[in-house]
């Protein structure tokens, strides 16, 4: 890796311009790319103490080889060209926003002589309206079916239009009247293009006009007896009004907006919009980005917004309000800057309150669903584990396939209440079924490398216990019933592939030194670090480094996240537990089975504190004087609870 200093350039000579600068490698790829009001400022930032810099910061200016900028003329020129670059060059270490679909749009080619209504996916054109996008496909393809009941634009390929204009017999549309056949000279070419705007006008929202027209053409034929004809115009009624009210009102008719929110974790964000237009959902969309630098919600709110926005080419897109979770760093430039692509104002705000605020949180729950499913498809892909396992036993150059994998953590709040978990993975799966929980107390819990000895050695003396009696089930000797009941008796038998400890070099080889007391060493063990995600093996004075797109890094990931959990889940039932454990041991007359009583019928210690004496008496065995004695008791202990809180 390149030292900062190496490449450093003389602070008199960066400009205190607004610019543009980026990170170049050995190889001249540029890795970074970032803006500024003052270049100088901004870069010195960078090599003053690289040591100081966030982990992920600090490992893109070691791996950097050069810096270059480009001074501009202000800070909107900036947010441009950084975007511009970023798309161009799709630096590593910056945030790169992908859809986790290919939403389909509703698109009017008003380009063409003939314009066409289709569903179209991917890169915008010049000259076409779009509308979505829609999701489910499906919902698009009853839109359009219904639209076309009173809109029969053009629908066929630019083949079939030319074949049925050589033929001079239209399609299979033209013949059950969902499409007014231009081609063959039903309709004039000014009037088809009129009814593609009367199209795109009443998707746009302009409803009512045609909803009166066609009542009053009902009406109209039913006063001259012609009721066939209204019942066509009444189907077609029924038609515009379901297209028109897919979308619930949510806001008032007038409001113009696109809602953010996202969902994240130390790995990656998702992000979802709701386009609200006229009031209504007019479309969903979502983006999962990694999380590749060490990005704040303002930041990754700011990334989103340069993307989203900077690759639509129909400004009009761009709704009057945009509603963000958390502002950007430099909103005032963000919102002039998207100001200046729509050519009107643009309000970009955080929602406060009111029903833009709640459907805000409803957006809120489509991210974190999104994230959770982005997720579950990545671990339940059974390619990506395969490829997650052999790119680990690969990695660490075992002879063995990773068949299962334990994971150990450990949790406290200042040495109190000490908790280490182990969780197990199998074929690239949680079973957790084989998850434990270990209870460290006494010297162990003096800290986390002491605790995780005592776990290791607890772990492993069971496993080596029980080996012991495996050979009686291998031989035979059981009857099946009694075997399967022994086996399922043995929690440890079976050894793990590999041992995934929480941590760098000194956990990682502690854990090892806690296998070798025990005599066990065939069993690999490694340490990650969470802050570099880095990969530590016991007696390696370096860490190995696996691509941020490895599989296996991600398996390890998820290992090391669902052991933190579990550990974080048993401990504050313990720390629970002892709470209330050690108030009501305090209450005199009060026995361990009327404590469980109380526990069981008030469900907790605070609705018990909050129950009146005559409430208390309802527990079976707890009368008048007893039922006094605990209000006064957890009475006493909340008070002596909040004067500690106030004493200076």
């Amino acid at each position: 890796m390149a030292d900062p200093a190496s490449y450093r350039p003389k602070s008199s000579d960066i400009p205190t311009d607004p610019g543009v600068y980026r990170f170049k490698d050995a190889h001249g790829r540029i890795i970074y790319v970032g803006k500024a009001n003052n270049l100088r400022s901004r870069l010195s930032s960078y090599f003053v103490n690289p040591n100081t810099l966030p982990p992920k910061t600090r490992t893109m200016v070691h791996t950097a080889a050069a810096v270059e900028w480009t001074v501009v003329a202000s800070e909107q020129e900036a947010i441009q060209l950084e975007y511009t670059w970023i798309k161009e060059f799709t630096p590593r270490f910056n945030i790169m926003y992908r859809d986790d679909k290919t939403y389909p749009y509703l698109a009017v080619t008003m380009n063409e002589k003939y314009p066409r209504v289709m569903v179209m996916r991917g890169d915008r054109r010049k000259g076409v309206k779009y509308f979505g996008p829609f999701y489910p496909a499906k919902a698009i393809r009853e839109t359009v079916d219904r639209m076309l009941r009173v809109f029969p634009v053009r629908t066929c390929s630019a083949g079939v239009f030319r074949r049925a204009q050589r033929a001079n017999r239209p399609c299979l549309m033209g013949y059950i009247d969902k499409c007014a056949a231009p081609c063959v000279g039903r309709i004039s070419q000014e009037d088809h293009y009129a009814l593609a705007e009367d199209f795109v006008a009443f998707m746009n929202g302009d409803v009512r006009p045609y909803l009166r027209e066609l009542e009053e053409q009902m009406h109209q034929a039913v006063r001259e007896l012609r009721y066939e004809d209204a019942g066509r115009y009444r189907d077609d009624i029924e038609a515009l009004k379901k297209v028109f009210e897919r979308n619930a009102v949510v806001l008032p008719e007038s409001t113009e907006a696109d809602i953010f929110a996202f969902a994240e974790d130390e790995l990656e964000a998702a992000f979802q919009v709701f386009h609200v237009r006229n009031g209504r959902i007019r479309g969903q969309r979502g983006w999962v980005v990694e999380k590749v630098d060490d990005t704040t919600k303002s930041q990754l709110v700011e990334q989103l917004l340069l993307q989203v926005y900077g690759d639509m080419e129909d400004s009009e897109r761009i709704p009057r309000e945009v509603l963000v979770p958390a502002l950007p760093t430099n909103a005032d430039e963000v919102e002039t800057w998207m100001t200046q692509r729509r050519g009107a104002h643009v309000d970009l705000r955080v929602p406060q309150r009111g029903t833009k605020r709640q459907l805000m949180e409803t957006v809120q729950e489509n991210a974190d669903g999104a994230l959770r499913l982005h997720k579950s498809r990545r671990s339940g892909d059974i390619t990506a584990r395969s490829a997650a396992l052999r790119e680990l036993q690969e990695a660490l150059e075992l002879d063995q396939p990773l068949l299962r994998i334990e994971a150990f953590d450990i949790s406290h709040v200042q040495g109190t209440n000490v908790v280490g978990s182990m969780v197990v993975f199998e074929d690239g799966l949680p079973k957790k079924r084989d998850y434990r929980k270990f209870n460290v107390t006494g010297e162990a819990a003096r800290d986390d490398t002491a605790a995780m000895d005592d776990v290791l050695t607890r772990r492993f003396k069971n496993y080596l216990r029980e080996q012991s009696d495996a050979p009686l089930v291998l031989s035979g000797e059981l009857e099946p019933d009694d075997a399967a009941t022994a086996e399922e008796q043995r929690k440890f038998s079976y050894p793990p592939s590999l041992v995934v400890v929480d941590g760098g070099l000194a956990q990682v080889n502690a854990a090892q030194q806690a296998l070798l007391n025990l005599g066990v060493d065939d069993v690999p063990v490694v340490g990650l670090a969470k802050r570099l995600e880095e990969l530590w093996i016991p007696g390696d004075e370096f860490p190995m480094i696996l691509p941020r797109t490895s599989q296996g890094l991600y398996l390890l990931q998820r290992l090391r996240d669902e052991s933190h959990r579990f550990a974080i889940q048993a401990h504050r039932a313990k720390r629970s537990k002892s709470m209330i454990n050690s108030v009501l041991d305090t209450v005199p007359g009060l026995g361990e089975r009327r404590r469980q009583d109380l526990l069981k019928h008030f469900g907790s210690l605070k609705k018990i504190r909050s129950a009146s004496v005559e409430e208390l008496q309802a527990v079976s065995g707890i009368g008048p004087k007893l039922a006094q004695t605990i209000a006064d008791t957890l009475s006493e202990d909340s008070t002596a609870k909040e004067q500690g809180k106030l004493q200076p």
